[in-house]
């Protein structure tokens, strides 16, 4: 009779075992399955959006995936994003349980918590200080840093890709922080970056062990877990960096030498706002992270674009110098007046989208959508790359073909609907779209413009005298990408224009000096080299 017992007992256990990882009636289809594991052995570890691309052109633009046991749901279809993800926020607006990012930030990573109580204290915040308005109360510190922008590329063109990532770290410590990055060399810079690029490279798919569909890897002991080692110590790099910034933001306001900054406004608002310190610098925190790497991203994708398109960038050039002339700098006001260049910024994005898949959402409660079930707790991807690339909506998707916007209002084919694809697109969906968007807007206009203002860029020279081809497929792994950095010839395009960068970098003294109490000596002698060599 025991032996019978044990006999039945393993055959239920075979057959929920087999179970798991199937995939249940009703979901939309996709990849074969294994019992167990479901989808997971052929889960795309690196570039996951080119993989998703080629499942969504197979099984179309809702297929589903199972990660063990979970439900992965992964939208190519922009109808199915506007009616889930906006119209049906309410339930579809939460975030997938991301345990190493938990271990990591303690849930409060604003870009990737939960739909909890915390979550919207800094959802809230977010809400009350980065309105439109506010933003344009930061555009002079912008304009200036984008000035500068102008005159590293001009001094030092061979570094143009990291004086981009100085602009998009400075800019948006500035308006945050009220402390601006003068070179890109000073330690808070670099410190930044690495613990940024360590963070996105740690939560990549198939970094780490996949802990969120196998919970009793939660128990493994840290010796034999080496992605807890590594939380751990990115926590702690974080923890130093981000609790850093709050204090100085701090003991500036001690000393009455605040100077408007948004941390100062969530500092002052902090008990109005339910926010304690941990929160504050947090939030803080996460706002860096996404305004820094976005922009900076976008911005060597628009270079590397202009490289390997010479004829959108002459006829970009044509357009800029009817418009602005040679005697000035371009305004927000102007862009207005420049179809062909708004469009280039527009195709950009399709082009090279900065988050391939953006940040999956978490349904709340189970959702039908033409006839299929996407099951409570479901994680959502939106393809954005698949859709932006995708021959249906678009011709020639794979090239740089900014005039598609002067065709259409949103690129697509003559007689396709794209009222759908609005210019938010590319930062979010329903109630996790991007709160700082504003602030990015105003950053990819106005150095879009200024690049074509100033610049020629072309390809780089071979020993032979021969142009390189630049590889406008080369880009980094993570949530978010980038160009792998690459070179190219930077020249400016008159001395008329040269000297007019110049001058305007000298003007903008006074509006950085209100962001550079604080500075260490190292920054403190280069901001004061760099003016002294301008004049």
């Amino acid at each position: 009779m025991s032996v019978l017992l044990i006999f039945l007992f393993a055959l239920c256990v075979a057959a929920l075992l087999r179970k798991v990882g199937s995939r249940e009636a009703g979901l939309p289809p996709g990849p074969p399955t294994v019992p167990v594991l479901g989808n997971v052995h052929i889960f795309p570890t690196e570039f996951a959006y080119f993989k998703f691309t080629e499942w969504a052109r197979k099984y179309g633009g809702i297929f589903s995936l199972k990660v063990g046991p979970s439900t992965v749901v992964v939208l190519t279809d922009v109808a199915a994003v506007k009616e889930l993800l906006d119209k049906r926020s309410a339930t579809t607006g939460d975030r997938p349980p991301i345990h190493l990012a938990d271990c990591m930030t303690g849930g409060l990573q604003m870009a990737l918590a939960r739909s909890t109580p915390t979550y919207k204290i800094l959802r809230k915040t977010s809400g009350a200080i980065l309105t439109a308005q506010a933003t344009a109360q930061h555009l002079p510190i912008q304009q200036a840093e984008a000035t500068q922008l102008l005159y590293d590329i001009l001094r030092t063109p061979q570094s143009f890709y990291t004086d981009i990532s100085r602009y998009s770290f400075s800019v948006i410590r500035s308006v945050l922080y009220g402390k601006r990055a003068p070179r890109y060399d000073t330690p808070e810079i670099s410190g930044f970056f690495n613990v940024l690029h360590e963070f996105n490279a740690i939560l990549s798919p198939g970094a780490a062990p996949p802990v969120d569909a196998i919970p009793i890897l939660k128990f493994v002991p840290e010796r034999w877990a080496k992605w807890k080692r590594e939380c751990k110590r990115i926590r702690n790099l974080q923890r130093t960096l981000y609790f850093g910034m709050m204090e100085e933001t701090r003991d500036r306001m001690r000393r009455g030498e605040g100077n408007g900054c948004y941390m100062e406004e969530v500092v002052g608002r902090a008990k109005e706002l339910g926010m304690d310190d941990e929160m504050a610098s947090y939030f803080g925190s996460a706002l860096q992270e996404t305004g820094s790497e976005t922009t900076s991203s976008y911005l060597q994708s628009l270079i590397l674009a202009l490289v390997a398109y010479p004829e959108a960038q002459k006829k970009a050039h044509e357009e800029i110098d009817r418009v602005v002339g040679e005697d000035r700098l371009p305004t927000l006001d102007d862009l207005g007046h420049m179809p062909y260049i708004r469009a280039m910024i527009s195709e950009t994005h399709r082009f090279r989208p900065v988050a391939p898949l953006g940040v999956p959402h978490s349904t709340l409660a189970s959702e039908e959508y033409q006839g299929y079930l996407i099951p409570k707790g479901a994680t959502i991807f939106v393809n954005v790359w698949g859709i932006f690339h995708d021959p249906a909506l678009f011709d020639d998707p794979e090239n740089f073909v900014p005039e598609r916007y002067m065709l259409t209002e949103n690129g697509t084919k003559p007689g396709i609907d794209g009222s759908d694809l609005k210019a938010t697109f590319p930062f979010g969906f329903g109630r996790r779209i991007c709160p700082g968007m504003h602030l990015a807007f105003n950053s990819i206009n106005i150095n879009a413009m200024n690049l074509l203002w100033a610049f020629d860029f072309k390809p780089d020279i071979d020993a032979d005298g021969k142009p390189i081809t630049v590889d406008t497929a080369a880009y980094v792994k993570g949530i978010t990408t980038a160009p792998l950095p690459f070179k190219c010839r930077i020249t400016p395009r008159s001395t008329a224009k040269a000297k007019i960068i110049e001058r305007e970098f000298l003007d903008a003294a006074d509006t950085f000096a209100k962001f550079e109490i604080g500075l260490n000596e190292g920054d403190k002698e280069y901001a004061a080299k760099s003016r002294a060599y301008a004049g």
